[in-house]
Protein backbone atom coordinates (compact mmCIF):
# COMPACT_ATOMS: atom_id res chain seq x y z
CA UNK A 1 0.00 0.00 0.00
CA UNK A 2 2.79 2.35 0.84
CA UNK A 3 4.52 1.76 -2.73
CA UNK A 4 1.60 2.29 -4.40
CA UNK A 5 0.75 5.46 -2.33
CA UNK A 6 4.81 6.49 -2.90
CA UNK A 7 4.61 6.06 -6.71
CA UNK A 8 1.32 7.65 -7.26
CA UNK A 9 3.02 11.26 -5.28
CA UNK A 10 5.88 10.52 -7.62
CA UNK A 11 3.72 10.53 -10.46
CA UNK A 12 1.84 13.20 -10.08
CA UNK A 13 4.99 15.64 -10.49
CA UNK A 14 5.61 14.11 -13.22
CA UNK A 15 2.27 14.81 -14.86
CA UNK A 16 2.62 18.34 -13.46
CA UNK A 17 6.08 18.62 -15.57
CA UNK A 18 4.45 17.21 -19.05
CA UNK A 19 1.76 19.86 -18.42
CA UNK A 20 3.82 22.60 -17.68
CA UNK A 21 4.12 23.59 -21.01
CA UNK A 22 3.75 27.96 -21.36
CA UNK A 23 0.05 28.55 -22.74
CA UNK A 24 1.96 31.31 -24.73
CA UNK A 25 3.69 28.57 -26.76
CA UNK A 26 0.53 27.05 -28.30
CA UNK A 27 -0.77 31.16 -29.14
CA UNK A 28 2.74 31.71 -30.58
CA UNK A 29 2.27 28.18 -32.68
CA UNK A 30 -1.52 29.77 -33.89
CA UNK A 31 0.46 33.21 -35.28
CA UNK A 32 3.09 31.09 -36.93
CA UNK A 33 0.25 29.13 -38.65
CA UNK A 34 -1.53 31.99 -39.56
CA UNK A 35 1.42 33.85 -41.06
CA UNK A 36 2.28 30.76 -43.16
CA UNK A 37 -1.25 30.48 -44.34
CA UNK A 38 -1.24 34.23 -45.79
CA UNK A 39 2.41 33.27 -47.26
CA UNK A 40 1.45 30.28 -49.03
CA UNK A 41 -1.98 32.40 -50.61
CA UNK A 42 0.00 35.27 -51.27
CA UNK A 43 1.99 33.16 -53.67
CA UNK A 44 -1.21 31.59 -55.06
CA UNK A 45 -3.33 34.73 -55.14
CA UNK A 46 -1.14 37.41 -55.45
CA UNK A 47 2.34 36.59 -56.66
CA UNK A 48 4.73 38.35 -53.67
CA UNK A 49 5.62 36.95 -50.52
CA UNK A 50 3.80 38.00 -47.09
CA UNK A 51 6.95 37.56 -44.65
CA UNK A 52 9.35 39.11 -46.62
CA UNK A 53 7.86 42.36 -47.27
CA UNK A 54 9.48 44.23 -44.47
CA UNK A 55 7.79 47.41 -45.31
CA UNK A 56 4.59 45.98 -44.39
CA UNK A 57 5.18 44.22 -42.24
CA UNK A 58 6.86 47.69 -40.01
CA UNK A 59 3.42 49.33 -40.82
CA UNK A 60 1.46 46.35 -39.32
CA UNK A 61 3.14 46.51 -36.12
CA UNK A 62 2.71 50.08 -35.74
CA UNK A 63 -1.09 49.69 -36.83
CA UNK A 64 -1.61 47.51 -33.75
CA UNK A 65 0.85 49.14 -31.30
CA UNK A 66 -1.86 51.43 -30.04
CA UNK A 67 -4.38 48.17 -29.93
CA UNK A 68 -1.65 46.76 -28.01
CA UNK A 69 -1.69 49.67 -25.10
CA UNK A 70 -5.10 49.39 -24.56
CA UNK A 71 -5.40 45.79 -24.94
CA UNK A 72 -2.91 45.39 -22.07
CA UNK A 73 -5.36 46.87 -19.40
CA UNK A 74 -8.30 45.53 -21.08
CA UNK A 75 -6.53 41.90 -20.20
CA UNK A 76 -6.48 43.11 -16.40
CA UNK A 77 -9.82 44.13 -16.19
CA UNK A 78 -10.65 40.98 -17.75
CA UNK A 79 -8.70 39.01 -15.45
CA UNK A 80 -10.95 40.65 -12.65
CA UNK A 81 -14.04 39.18 -14.11
CA UNK A 82 -14.82 42.82 -15.67
CA UNK A 83 -15.11 43.91 -19.23
CA UNK A 84 -14.33 47.63 -20.57
CA UNK A 85 -16.31 49.06 -23.67
CA UNK A 86 -15.38 52.82 -23.09
CA UNK A 87 -11.29 52.60 -24.23
CA UNK A 88 -11.78 53.30 -27.84
CA UNK A 89 -14.07 56.23 -26.73
CA UNK A 90 -11.09 57.58 -24.14
CA UNK A 91 -8.86 57.51 -26.90
CA UNK A 92 -11.04 60.13 -28.90
CA UNK A 93 -11.53 61.90 -25.98
CA UNK A 94 -7.97 62.46 -24.62
CA UNK A 95 -6.42 62.62 -28.08
CA UNK A 96 -8.51 65.64 -28.71
CA UNK A 97 -8.24 67.17 -25.17
CA UNK A 98 -4.08 66.36 -25.27
CA UNK A 99 -4.07 67.76 -29.10
CA UNK A 100 -5.60 71.32 -27.82
CA UNK A 101 -2.51 71.62 -25.44
CA UNK A 102 -0.12 70.36 -28.34
CA UNK A 103 -0.79 73.20 -30.57
CA UNK A 104 1.85 75.24 -32.02
CA UNK A 105 1.94 79.45 -32.49
CA UNK A 106 1.99 78.98 -36.10
CA UNK A 107 -0.94 77.36 -36.25
CA UNK A 108 -3.79 80.47 -37.04
CA UNK A 109 -6.85 78.64 -35.40
CA UNK A 110 -5.66 77.47 -32.52
CA UNK A 111 -8.27 76.57 -29.81
CA UNK A 112 -6.23 78.04 -26.86
CA UNK A 113 -4.14 80.73 -28.40
CA UNK A 114 -2.48 81.67 -25.14
CA UNK A 115 -1.61 78.16 -24.64
CA UNK A 116 0.42 77.24 -27.52
CA UNK A 117 3.84 75.94 -27.62
CA UNK A 118 4.48 73.88 -24.85
CA UNK A 119 5.92 71.66 -23.45
CA UNK A 120 5.37 68.01 -24.97
CA UNK A 121 4.61 66.84 -21.08
CA UNK A 122 2.10 68.82 -20.61
CA UNK A 123 -0.46 67.41 -23.39
CA UNK A 124 0.97 63.83 -22.21
CA UNK A 125 0.29 64.73 -18.43
CA UNK A 126 -3.11 66.51 -19.72
CA UNK A 127 -4.15 63.40 -22.07
CA UNK A 128 -2.65 60.65 -18.49
CA UNK A 129 -5.04 62.90 -16.42
CA UNK A 130 -8.14 62.86 -18.58
CA UNK A 131 -7.74 58.94 -19.26
CA UNK A 132 -7.11 58.24 -15.63
CA UNK A 133 -10.26 60.20 -14.56
CA UNK A 134 -12.18 58.26 -17.36
CA UNK A 135 -11.13 54.46 -15.61
CA UNK A 136 -11.33 55.89 -12.25
CA UNK A 137 -15.17 57.01 -13.28
CA UNK A 138 -15.65 53.67 -14.24
CA UNK A 139 -14.32 52.01 -11.37
CA UNK A 140 -16.45 53.55 -8.90
CA UNK A 141 -19.44 53.05 -10.20
CA UNK A 142 -18.48 49.24 -10.84
CA UNK A 143 -17.25 49.11 -6.97
CA UNK A 144 -19.39 51.94 -4.98
CA UNK A 145 -22.90 51.28 -7.05
CA UNK A 146 -22.63 47.46 -8.12
CA UNK A 147 -23.54 48.09 -11.05
CA UNK A 148 -22.45 45.34 -14.00
CA UNK A 149 -18.86 46.69 -15.72
CA UNK A 150 -21.02 46.00 -18.95
CA UNK A 151 -23.00 49.01 -18.13
CA UNK A 152 -21.08 51.36 -16.27
CA UNK A 153 -18.46 51.05 -19.21
CA UNK A 154 -20.89 51.37 -22.14
CA UNK A 155 -22.30 54.65 -20.55
CA UNK A 156 -18.52 56.28 -20.42
CA UNK A 157 -18.21 54.93 -24.03
CA UNK A 158 -21.24 57.25 -25.25
CA UNK A 159 -20.52 59.74 -22.95
CA UNK A 160 -16.86 60.37 -23.89
CA UNK A 161 -17.03 59.84 -27.36
CA UNK A 162 -19.84 62.90 -26.76
CA UNK A 163 -17.07 64.91 -24.99
CA UNK A 164 -15.22 64.43 -27.97
CA UNK A 165 -17.50 65.72 -30.38
CA UNK A 166 -18.51 68.69 -27.81
CA UNK A 167 -15.21 69.94 -27.32
CA UNK A 168 -14.22 71.25 -30.88
CA UNK A 169 -17.88 71.13 -31.99
CA UNK A 170 -16.68 68.08 -34.12
CA UNK A 171 -14.04 70.08 -35.50
CA UNK A 172 -10.45 68.21 -36.09
CA UNK A 173 -7.66 69.96 -33.91
CA UNK A 174 -4.69 70.45 -35.97
CA UNK A 175 -0.67 72.11 -35.71
CA UNK A 176 0.73 70.39 -33.12
CA UNK A 177 4.09 70.88 -32.09
CA UNK A 178 6.73 68.86 -33.47
CA UNK A 179 8.14 67.88 -30.05
CA UNK A 180 4.34 65.94 -29.46
CA UNK A 181 4.39 64.71 -32.95
CA UNK A 182 7.74 62.94 -32.04
CA UNK A 183 6.25 60.46 -29.70
CA UNK A 184 4.36 58.97 -33.13
CA UNK A 185 7.31 58.92 -35.30
CA UNK A 186 9.06 55.64 -36.49
CA UNK A 187 8.63 53.01 -33.78
CA UNK A 188 8.31 54.99 -30.97
CA UNK A 189 4.61 53.91 -30.42
CA UNK A 190 5.88 50.04 -30.53
CA UNK A 191 8.30 51.13 -27.86
CA UNK A 192 6.11 52.42 -25.72
CA UNK A 193 4.00 49.22 -26.54
CA UNK A 194 6.70 47.29 -25.21
CA UNK A 195 7.64 48.95 -21.85
CA UNK A 196 3.82 49.21 -20.80
CA UNK A 197 3.69 45.40 -21.49
CA UNK A 198 6.74 44.97 -20.09
CA UNK A 199 6.03 46.38 -16.96
CA UNK A 200 2.30 44.85 -16.62
CA UNK A 201 4.09 42.01 -16.79
CA UNK A 202 6.47 42.25 -14.29
CA UNK A 203 3.19 44.03 -11.97
CA UNK A 204 1.08 41.33 -12.69
CA UNK A 205 3.21 38.14 -11.98
CA UNK A 206 5.36 39.52 -9.21
CA UNK A 207 3.91 42.01 -6.84
CA UNK A 208 0.75 42.07 -4.84
CA UNK A 209 -1.25 43.87 -7.05
CA UNK A 210 -1.13 40.90 -9.48
CA UNK A 211 -2.02 38.32 -6.81
CA UNK A 212 -5.19 40.72 -5.93
CA UNK A 213 -6.00 40.84 -9.72
CA UNK A 214 -5.92 37.04 -9.99
CA UNK A 215 -7.92 36.32 -6.88
CA UNK A 216 -10.53 38.41 -7.50
CA UNK A 217 -11.00 37.40 -10.77
CA UNK A 218 -11.16 33.18 -9.68
CA UNK A 219 -13.32 33.82 -6.73
CA UNK A 220 -14.31 36.95 -4.89
CA UNK A 221 -15.66 35.47 -2.18
CA UNK A 222 -12.62 33.86 -1.33
CA UNK A 223 -10.69 37.14 -2.05
CA UNK A 224 -12.97 39.11 0.33
CA UNK A 225 -13.06 36.65 2.96
CA UNK A 226 -9.07 36.65 2.73
CA UNK A 227 -8.98 40.08 3.14
CA UNK A 228 -8.76 41.97 0.06
CA UNK A 229 -10.61 45.42 -0.64
CA UNK A 230 -12.09 44.38 -3.54
CA UNK A 231 -13.88 47.93 -4.44
CA UNK A 232 -10.79 49.66 -4.07
CA UNK A 233 -8.91 46.99 -6.18
CA UNK A 234 -11.16 47.25 -8.70
CA UNK A 235 -11.23 51.53 -8.62
CA UNK A 236 -7.53 50.83 -9.40
CA UNK A 237 -7.64 48.31 -11.77
CA UNK A 238 -10.23 50.55 -14.11
CA UNK A 239 -8.00 53.51 -13.41
CA UNK A 240 -5.39 52.27 -14.73
CA UNK A 241 -6.94 50.87 -17.95
CA UNK A 242 -8.24 54.21 -18.25
CA UNK A 243 -4.51 55.76 -17.76
CA UNK A 244 -3.19 53.06 -20.64
CA UNK A 245 -6.54 54.10 -23.01
CA UNK A 246 -5.37 57.59 -22.55
CA UNK A 247 -1.81 57.24 -23.41
CA UNK A 248 -2.89 55.48 -26.66
CA UNK A 249 -4.70 58.26 -27.40
CA UNK A 250 -1.61 60.49 -26.77
CA UNK A 251 0.12 58.40 -29.23
CA UNK A 252 -2.85 58.13 -31.99
CA UNK A 253 -3.00 61.78 -31.68
CA UNK A 254 1.02 62.45 -32.51
CA UNK A 255 1.14 59.74 -35.15
CA UNK A 256 -1.43 61.20 -37.41
CA UNK A 257 -0.02 63.97 -35.87
CA UNK A 258 -4.10 65.52 -35.58
CA UNK A 259 -6.71 64.87 -33.55
CA UNK A 260 -10.79 63.80 -34.67
CA UNK A 261 -13.63 62.88 -32.89
CA UNK A 262 -13.69 59.82 -34.63
CA UNK A 263 -10.35 58.63 -33.50
CA UNK A 264 -10.65 55.31 -31.38
CA UNK A 265 -14.24 53.71 -33.14
CA UNK A 266 -14.41 50.21 -32.14
CA UNK A 267 -10.97 49.79 -30.83
CA UNK A 268 -12.15 48.70 -27.52
CA UNK A 269 -13.33 45.65 -29.48
CA UNK A 270 -10.01 45.04 -31.02
CA UNK A 271 -8.22 45.36 -27.71
CA UNK A 272 -10.77 42.78 -26.54
CA UNK A 273 -10.18 40.11 -29.49
CA UNK A 274 -6.47 40.58 -29.02
CA UNK A 275 -6.97 39.34 -25.27
CA UNK A 276 -8.97 36.71 -25.65
CA UNK A 277 -7.21 35.25 -28.60
CA UNK A 278 -4.35 35.86 -26.29
CA UNK A 279 -5.70 33.08 -23.87
CA UNK A 280 -6.95 35.45 -21.47
CA UNK A 281 -10.29 33.58 -19.94
CA UNK A 282 -13.94 35.81 -19.75
CA UNK A 283 -14.71 34.16 -16.83
CA UNK A 284 -11.55 35.64 -15.27
CA UNK A 285 -9.06 34.90 -13.09
CA UNK A 286 -6.60 33.88 -16.04
CA UNK A 287 -4.56 35.75 -18.38
CA UNK A 288 -1.15 36.66 -19.27
CA UNK A 289 0.27 40.09 -20.81
CA UNK A 290 2.64 37.90 -22.55
CA UNK A 291 -0.18 36.48 -24.35
CA UNK A 292 -2.02 39.30 -24.98
CA UNK A 293 1.04 41.01 -26.69
CA UNK A 294 1.12 37.58 -29.15
CA UNK A 295 -3.15 37.79 -29.42
CA UNK A 296 -2.50 41.58 -30.60
CA UNK A 297 0.24 40.64 -33.09
CA UNK A 298 -2.14 37.93 -34.08
CA UNK A 299 -4.68 40.35 -34.62
CA UNK A 300 -2.28 42.60 -36.63
CA UNK A 301 -1.26 39.71 -39.06
CA UNK A 302 -5.11 38.83 -39.96
CA UNK A 303 -5.43 42.35 -40.75
CA UNK A 304 -2.40 43.10 -42.39
CA UNK A 305 -2.90 39.89 -44.51
CA UNK A 306 -6.53 40.41 -45.52
CA UNK A 307 -5.67 43.49 -46.97
CA UNK A 308 -2.26 42.17 -48.89
CA UNK A 309 -4.99 39.00 -50.49
CA UNK A 310 -7.53 42.22 -51.29
CA UNK A 311 -10.11 41.20 -49.00
CA UNK A 312 -13.60 43.28 -48.63
CA UNK A 313 -12.75 45.37 -45.79
CA UNK A 314 -16.71 44.03 -44.58
CA UNK A 315 -15.53 40.58 -45.04
CA UNK A 316 -12.42 41.60 -42.55
CA UNK A 317 -15.42 42.45 -39.64
CA UNK A 318 -17.01 39.41 -40.14
CA UNK A 319 -13.94 37.03 -39.87
CA UNK A 320 -12.73 38.75 -36.99
CA UNK A 321 -15.96 38.45 -35.25
CA UNK A 322 -15.83 35.10 -36.07
CA UNK A 323 -12.34 34.68 -34.62
CA UNK A 324 -13.38 36.34 -31.23
CA UNK A 325 -17.01 33.30 -31.04
CA UNK A 326 -14.29 31.01 -31.44
CA UNK A 327 -11.72 32.08 -29.04
CA UNK A 328 -14.51 32.38 -26.20
CA UNK A 329 -15.64 28.70 -26.95
CA UNK A 330 -11.98 27.46 -26.93
CA UNK A 331 -11.90 29.42 -23.43
CA UNK A 332 -15.20 27.62 -22.43
CA UNK A 333 -14.00 24.10 -23.03
CA UNK A 334 -10.43 25.15 -21.95
CA UNK A 335 -12.51 25.74 -18.37
CA UNK A 336 -14.68 22.55 -18.22
CA UNK A 337 -11.78 20.67 -18.35
CA UNK A 338 -10.11 22.71 -15.86
CA UNK A 339 -12.86 22.09 -13.95
CA UNK A 340 -12.68 18.65 -14.21
CA UNK A 341 -9.63 17.78 -12.81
Amino acid sequence: MNTNTAEAAAAIPARSRRHRVPPELSIFLVLVGIALIYEILGWIFVGQSFLMNSQRLTIMILQVSVIGIIAVGVTQVIITGGIDLSSGSVVGMTAMIAASFAQASTWPRALYPGLTDLPFFIPIGVGLLIGLAAGYVNGQLIAKTKIPPFIATLGMMVSARGISKWYTKGQPVSGLTEQFNFIGTGIWPVIVFLVVAFIFHIVLRYTRYGKFTYAIGANPQAARVSGINIEAHLIKVYAIAGLLAGLAGIVTAARAQTAQAGMGVMYELDAIAATVIGGTSLTGGVGRITGTVIGTVILGVMTSGFTFLRVDAYYQEIVKGLIIVAAVVIDVHRQKRRAKH
